[in-house]
């Protein structure tokens, strides 16, 4: 299940690419529109930061305001920052791989079969969409 974290980090990046302008976003400006508690979305937006997809000014006219093109922001990119591992379990992960503690044959294991195709699937969503694709109106 997607967590609220990512979900409200994705609602926020959406809506500063809305924007368009380049133009810094204030937290609540977006907080209020975007039905996001304004301490729990604080931490988020700084998360995204110090990740490189947001930078930020301060000041009365300041605000967050995204770095990069919004079809340079790809979801595989914004979900491993908010989310973390896309992959469902640890053995099938491509950049947190581990292996199961009660699985003794991952060639054999029915559940590593299963999570390698929702992982591939999952992948490919994200490697095909970008915030732009997130931002249409």
């Amino acid at each position: 299940m997607l967590s609220k974290k990512t979900k409200y980090g994705l609602k926020a990046l959406t809506y500063i690419a809305r924007k368009g302008d380049n133009e810094p976003v204030q937290i609540g400006e977006i907080a209020k529109n975007e039905h996001i508690p304004q301490k729990f979305l604080e931490s988020i937006l700084l998360t995204l930061r110090k990740s490189g997809f947001l930078g930020s000014r301060k000041g009365k006219h300041g605000g967050y305001y995204l770095i990069k093109k919004p079809e340079d922001i790809l979801m595989t990119d914004v979900m491993r920052i908010l989310e973390g591992p896309i992959a469902l379990v640890p053995c099938v992960s491509l950049n947190f791989y581990e292996p199961c503690n009660d699985c003794p044959d991952e060639a054999t294991c029915s559940v590593n079969r299963l999570m390698i195709q929702v992982r591939d699937s999952t992948l490919n969503v994200f490697r095909n969409t970008t915030l732009a694709d997130l931002s249409v109106k």
